[in-house]
């Protein structure tokens, strides 16, 4: 008896240990896993949207520089996280699925905006953008090896921070992110992916500002043609919006991104790394193109294009909200010096040779805007942009051509090619 007294004693006086119990404590109350599913996700998207609207509506500065609402808001709840991380307090994981959903949606109603008229009239300013994101990515990278040679690293660890995030995205990342590793640079995945949520940052918040103070600057609304019938030859009527049409946009969509996936699959197999988005886009492309000129069936292009804002402004949402911001504290001082110097070369780039090879006028400071977002991270970005600028002012259909086909269409295929050739041959 006396010996179970003292035994339990004994317990009560390790227990009551003062350090001992502050780390239980602190173990149970300073850190919490919350995780969202897939509903929640998408619900903490909406109120980011809704809160990102209202502080455009009421903070002057944000409305001026033309910051996208998902941005804005998308970015105080990634603070939020990254402080709860920091902290210890909390730790959110999201179910993401949807933002890739909402993604190949909105890619499938730009494809559906690509008819032969449109190509036709667009070929000559096609080529030419389509050479200045090729001179643009070569630029990326030799910069990003030059710069890693001049702060002492290697070439390998320069390219984490080039095309590969930047005009590749966090798609781009994480495929080529192993591969460097392979060549024996450790945590280039987690560099590249760092690196690309830096870029999709910075492009978001530069694209608006640039586009905006090439237009005020120079008088470009003078330029700008609300309808240019000379790119986009099209009946009124197939814009109108009827309620009873949107379940017959939604079908259409859905089979073009059903049809989209035999695309995908048979464009993985040239050993190449495309977006998921790229087969529906082409599936919905033929489907525009077999409508519009066999006359068989209509295609509700003014319901697809609001299902595609819907879809741009929800993906948007969900990305900004499940970004990691703790994982740019991991990157040492020589890599955000590369990364802020590929901030310079996109601003430099797009004000002084991009604007005035594609014209000088207002279709060519909205492209600024887009090659700002799709340069440093992700089409959507480019899109966002484009479409704050053009709330602000005036639309700009030529812009809303050539960012899509060659943001989706061309600079993956193109950056892919060009980064295997720096990475083989640096």
């Amino acid at each position: 008896m006396a010996e179970n007294k003292k035994a339990e004693k004994d317990r009560f006086a390790v227990l009551a240990q003062g350090p001992d119990c502050a780390d239980v404590w602190k173990g149970l109350v300073m850190y919490m896993k919350i995780q969202l599913d897939m509903y929640q996700t998408l619900a903490a998207a909406v109120l980011v949207l809704m809160l990102g609207a209202y502080l455009k509506s009421k903070i002057h500065f944000l409305e001026q520089f033309c910051i996208p609402a998902p941005v804005v808001g998308g970015l105080l709840f990634a603070i939020f996280t990254c402080i709860c991380y920091v902290t210890g307090i909390a730790e959110f994981s999201f179910d993401d699925i949807l933002r890739e959903v909402c993604m190949v949606f909105f890619f499938t109603s730009v494809g559906f905006q690509a008819n032969l008229k449109v190509l036709k009239s667009g070929g000559k300013s096609l080529v030419v953008f389509l050479g200045l994101v090729i001179f643009l990515i070569i630029s990326q990278n030799l910069v990003a090896v030059g710069m890693s040679k001049v702060l002492g690293l290697s070439p390998l660890i320069g390219m984490c921070t080039g095309s590969i995030p930047m005009v590749g995205g966090h798609g781009t990342a994480g495929a080529f992110g192993p591969v460097l590793e392979d060549f024996n640079i450790d945590g280039a995945t987690t560099i590249c992916t760092a690196a690309a949520t830096f870029g999709l940052i910075c492009g978001s918040l530069i694209g608006g500002p640039l586009g905006k103070r090439l237009i005020e600057k120079k008088n470009l609304l003078e330029t700008a043609i609300p309808e240019d019938d000379s790119l986009l030859v099209e009946e009124e009527e197939k814009h109108e919006r009827h309620t009873n049409m949107y379940p017959a946009a939604v079908f259409q969509l859905i089979l073009a991104i059903g049809l989209g996936t035999i695309f995908s699959y048979f464009l993985t197999k040239t050993g190449m790394t495309f977006p998921i988005y790229i087969g529906a886009m082409i599936a919905a492309a033929l489907f525009r193109n077999i409508g519009e000129y066999t006359g068989k069936f209509t295609i509700h292009m003014g319901e697809i294009n609001d299902l595609g804002g819907i879809s741009l402004s929800l993906f948007l949402g969900i990305a900004m909200i499940t970004l990691k911001l703790w994982q740019l504290a991991d990157l040492a001082l020589p890599l955000f010096i590369l990364l802020a110097v590929q901030v310079l070369l996109i601003a430099l780039f797009t004000y002084f040779i991009e604007f005035n090879i594609m014209g000088r006028d207002y279709d060519a400071a909205v492209l600024v805007a887009g090659t700002c977002g799709f340069g440093m991270g992700a089409t959507p970005n480019a899109m966002a942009n484009m479409q704050a600028i053009c709330e602000k002012y005036t639309t700009s259909v030529k812009a809303y051509l050539l960012i899509p086909l060659v943001g989706s269409l061309f600079a993956d295929f193109i950056n892919s090619l060009v980064i295997t050739f720096f990475i083989n041959f640096i």
